[in-house]
């Protein structure tokens, strides 16, 4: 069973990245959690947490397809390291900032922006990149142990980061600018099988390219649409956690800690039973039926005042939530041929990330009127009815 799961570690090179990337992953997440906290700490605002969270998200709506093209364009492991570079040097700058005490709100504001726009061309290289280290039969199973790898930073990130944040906020900067160095290692000495074509096309005509690709594939049209609506709808819970934490159970860093290590553990094991399926039919049914399961346990635990019920919520949330996204991933890349993949998965990264900046400035200002356990009720409300509609009347990503 464990060599079913873990199936994509045979590959020396997906191995090799796998590590490199969860410790960075590590790392961002200690940033995050921190960088969250902080600035709801420094504001009280929970308009400027949503827009904290929008300004580092939507340059991936802005500028992901440009970075699809050169990931097709270009050797794909460069395109990486320059991402890396960049949002090292913000990890540290915010850390000088913080340990100066000089530190404001905008810049904040702006060194997330920034990072966005960073991970805005490394996103759809470092997505292409995974399909280049393992055989097409062994995809769904690296999608899932890449996603493992995310979700494993999220229990041990911000557990690491309450530590790091009790010896000053600078600490997670600093040691998040740090876990870089593990991904760029594990890039200079991988060797995908992927050689960039040689194009004279211009930028426009190879994004249009792209986009044409898609419209003729009506199932994936669907998944893309499914996509942003998902992240829209369902990873406000995630990014309002601290409202959760603060406002409605009246606690601090920790208890926010708590959900969060209870939503990683979650992801976790939703990820591990995606990776034990592996590729199988009736793969876009699964999803459609996990999706329905999910908005009602988001509406679940904006309605809960139990501090274990929720913890139990939040756990199924994250298991579900994780085995939804990564699922959706797995037939996107199914789908899409290699010469393509850059560019597919670009549009696709608009329309996963593009629903969170969306989601978060668009909940954040709601919360301001209703209350956080309101809106996110709405919202769990919303993507049942979603699931539904794709289950029932638009029914092509059921049949995939």
């Amino acid at each position: 069973m464990l060599s079913r799961i873990f199936k994509g570690f045979a590959y020396r090179d997906f191995r090799i990245m796998w590590f490199g990337a969860c410790t960075s992953s590590i790392g961002t997440l200690m940033q995050t959690f921190a960088q969250a906290w902080l600035v709801l700490q420094l504001s009280g605002s929970s308009f400027l947490l949503g827009l904290d969270s929008f300004l580092g998200s939507i340059p991936i709506v802005l500028f992901s397809l440009v970075g699809g093209v050169f990931a097709d364009r270009t050797e794909r492991q460069k395109l990486l390291l320059g991402s890396q570079f960049v949002q090292m040097a913000c990890a540290f700058l915010l850390a000088i900032l913080f340990a100066t005490g000089v530190v404001k709100i905008w810049q904040i504001l702006a060194l997330s922006f920034i990072v966005g726009t960073a991970q805005s061309f490394g996103g759809p290289a470092y997505s292409a990149l995974i399909p280049t280290l393992v055989k097409p039969e062994d995809l769904p199973n690296a999608i899932a142990l890449n996603s493992i790898q995310f979700n494993v930073a999220r229990v041990l990130g911000p557990t690491l980061g309450g530590v790091a944040l009790a010896l000053g906020a600078s600490w997670c900067f600093s040691l998040n600018g740090i876990s870089f160095v593990a991904v760029i290692i594990s890039l200079l000495i991988i060797h995908p099988h992927f050689v960039p074509t040689k194009s004279k096309e211009s930028v426009l005509t190879s994004m249009k390219e792209g986009i044409h690709f898609i419209r003729r594939q009506a199932t994936m049209e669907a998944l893309i649409v499914l996509a942003f609506m998902m992240t829209l709808l369902a990873f406000p819970l995630i990014v309002f956690l601290p409202v959760f934490a603060k406002d409605v159970f009246h606690g601090g860093p920790n208890l926010y800690i708590v959900f969060l290590v209870c939503s990683g553990i979650g992801s976790i094991c939703g990820a591990l039973t995606v990776a034990w399926l592996g590729k199988h039919k009736h793969m876009g049914l699964l999803v459609l039926l996990m999706l329905l399961g999910l908005g009602v346990l988001i509406s679940g635990f904006a309605l809960s005042r139990n501090f274990v019920l929720s913890c139990v919520l939040i756990f199924f949330s994250g298991a579900m939530l994780l085995a939804v996204f990564t699922s959706i991933g797995s037939l996107v890349q199914l789908i899409a041929p290699d010469n393509m993949r850059g560019r597919v998965l670009s549009v696709y990264n608009v329309a996963f990330r593009g629903g969170m900046p969306v989601g978060s400035l668009v909940v954040g200002a709601l919360v301001k009127q209703f209350t956080a356990p309101v809106v996110l009720t709405w919202n769990g409300g919303l993507l049942t009815l979603l699931a539904l509609y794709f289950l029932l009347v638009h029914r092509k990503v059921a049949t995939l």
